[in-house]
């Protein structure tokens, strides 16, 4: 049986936020084996998740955050495999924007671990971008899952609601740089990156304010 890997989907949406609406493209990750896997942001398009998913059990659902577009597929996914959303109840404000009739089945803690295809990943609670914001760490896949804590070329907007630029700073400094440097970054938007590629630039981020 092979072991586990990460696999990624993009899916176009859009983002709805304080009166504004964006079209994105979402990264979603799949992280499991041949036979069961979790899924890291269910975004946009609930069929092709599921499809990418290929029979494989689903473990469960994890939200970065509450965000429409990282969570508007999650409870469609949900109905078709029985697998729980989990999300950190500091985001319920912005989930029930979203989903007001529909709650997540479970709550993220900072320093629970997943189990998923024979590996862990730890929850890092790192607000800024979301007040329930966080990140996931699968030392066993030498992977960051940062949702939109961290970037490659810096932090997260933090300039709608719910977000603080100094917050987001804090759990980039605090909680992210201190992973090892060869970690690679998965994030909810774009390309990936290292933690050794992006720590250099920290100051830079201070002093531009974003």
């Amino acid at each position: 049986m092979a072991g586990a890997r990460i696999e990624r989907l993009v899916t176009s949406g859009r983002f709805h936020l304080d009166g504004g609406t964006w079209d994105v493209d979402n990264n979603v990750w799949i992280v499991g084996d041949d036979d069961e896997a979790v899924v890291i942001d269910a975004a946009h398009d609930a069929d092709a998740i599921h499809r990418a998913l290929g029979g494989r059990t689903l473990r469960a659902i994890v939200c970065t955050h509450a965000h429409n577009d990282h969570i508007d597929a999650a409870p469609g996914l949900a109905a078709r495999t029985g697998a729980p959303i989990l999300l950190h109840p500091d985001d319920l404000p912005l989930w029930k924007q979203t989903h007001p009739d529909r709650a997540p089945d479970g709550e993220l803690a900072d320093g629970q671990r997943i189990p998923a295809a024979g590996i862990e990943l730890t929850v890092l609670h790192t607000p800024g971008h979301a007040p329930g914001a966080v990140c996931l760490h699968a030392p066993g896949l030498r992977a960051l899952f940062s949702g939109d804590t961290l970037f490659s070329g810096g932090p997260g907007a933090t300039g709608r609601s719910y977000s603080d630029f100094p917050t987001i700073i804090a759990s980039i400094r605090d909680r992210l740089l201190t992973l090892p440097g060869d970690t690679v970054v998965h994030t909810g938007h774009g390309d990936t990156t290292t933690l050794g590629a992006e720590a250099p630039h920290l100051q830079e981020w201070i002093d531009r304010g974003f």
